[in-house]
């Protein structure tokens, strides 16, 4: 059977092939696939980093799920402790990829964010889903959102904290976004600390924060426990935003190029598997609530995933723009100008001294044409430009054709 598949079936065949089904494909068939060898995956058991975070749930899928199988891989989960570690084990090579916070692998690559690396992005995971929580006190004096929180920083004088999850991570760049909205400083006007995302609850328990931004599903845990309000989520700072990332070293791109298609494309099947329906979001929360992923009860997590918000102060509504995976490929597409307006940030906030080269840092950082042949393998749409333009909450239009410009442009900076 195999030795018929390797002489019947074109290239092209073959990866049509590979897209059918998810699980149980095989043997035989698997075989073909990567029968020519010029395609097979040089690398067959691959580390991949994850943050206890919803988000994490296509790296799990794709596990637990035996998607990766079908694509040549074993897909090893690693549960880290925190961006930084997860850094690290990316830059030193104990990790092949990571589940990643987007800004993060722009920072290493700009060696703003700890040691200087080439670094790759193969695919969005996801967009939506963050949100910035204020403590119980700070709502019960009027602070709810970012205007009556202004308001309050204004009269009751104090030093007012906020916690994001790594200095040029996407969180940073979401809390600091909504205060300046507000008028509020982020760097003068507050102190803003780090804290891993799993130990956002804990911290705000004992009061060691007024707020923070971290991804679900521990704003939802802040309310479930009685500690926090939601004062906004994060897809009404910029809606369909991109927000972790499937991320790894040029060099390992350049040296496993076909592992990293054949996980590109694992995972981009497990977005669109988790994105299929209701039955398949719940089992999704139900294996990552478990104490190997997320280690949380599944009620934390099942709501927000199908767009069930609570503020915990009493208002709920159904949000369609609640965390997505694949959204019929919406999702994954790498956009260079996504990856260009993490740079106008780290610009904005004195991350970056001076105006980098923001187009040609994407082109380098953001693996097109790998992400490419991962969505021909999927069946995955595949839009025609490689920048998109998108609204944010103060009516800005952001769409990459003049960053310098854009990260000047903001009155509240460093």
């Amino acid at each position: 059977m195999t030795d018929l598949l390797k002489t019947n079936l074109s290239r092209r065949a073959v990866l049509q092939a590979a897209s059918v089904g998810a699980v149980g494909i095989s043997p035989a068939l698997r075989a073909a696939v990567y029968a020519a060898g010029s395609d097979a995956p040089e690398k067959t058991e691959v580390k991949i980093g994850f943050i206890p975070l919803t988000d994490c749930a296509s790296v799990v899928m794709a596990s637990v799920l035996g998607i990766d199988q079908k694509y040549g891989v074993k897909i090893i989960p690693t549960k880290e402790a925190s961006w930084a570690g997860v850094r690290d084990k990316l830059v030193n090579g104990e990790l092949d990829f990571a589940h990643v916070l987007y800004g993060l692998v722009y920072g290493v690559q700009m060696g703003i964010g700890g040691p200087k690396k080439d670094m790759a992005v193969l695919a969005t995971l996801n967009h939506n889903g963050q949100a910035i929580t204020l403590s119980k006190k700070l709502a019960d004096k009027g602070a709810v959102d970012a205007g009556s929180l202004a308001k309050l920083m204004a009269t009751e004088k104090r030093e007012y904290t906020f916690a994001q999850t790594f200095p040029t991570g996407t969180h940073a760049m979401w809390l600091y976004y909504w205060l300046a909205s507000a008028g509020v400083n982020p760097l003068k006007d507050a102190k803003i600390i780090t804290v891993p995302p799993p130990q956002m609850v804990a911290n705000m328990r004992v009061g060691n924060m007024d707020g923070y931004c971290v991804g679900e599903p521990w704003g939802h845990r802040a309310i479930i426990d009685g500690i926090g309000i939601t004062a906004t989520t994060t897809q009404d700072i910029w809606k369909d935003h991109p927000e972790k990332v499937l991320g790894t070293t040029s060099e390992f791109v350049k040296k496993y190029p076909n592992t990293a298609r054949a996980v590109t494309a694992a995972i981009l099947e497990a977005g669109k598997w988790i994105d299929a329906g209701l039955s398949n979001k719940n089992k999704m929360a139900e294996t990552v609530a478990d104490k190997a992923y997320v280690n949380t009860s599944v009620d934390a997590i099942n709501q927000r995933i199908l767009g069930r918000y609570q503020n915990g102060l009493g208002k709920t509504w159904d949000d369609p723009n609640h965390m997505k995976f694949y959204n019929e490929g919406a999702v994954n597409f790498p956009y260079l100008s996504d990856g260009m307006w993490f740079l106008t940030q780290h610009k904005r906030w004195g991350l970056l001294k001076d105006h980098p080269d923001y187009l040609n840092v994407a082109k380098q950082v953001n693996q097109i044409e790998i992400y490419k042949q991962a969505a021909a393998m999927t069946k995955t749409p595949v839009p025609k430009d490689v920048m998109r333009s998108s609204k944010l909450m103060d009516g800005v239009v952001w769409d990459g054709k003049d960053p310098a410009k854009y990260a000047d442009s903001f009155k509240i900076k460093a």
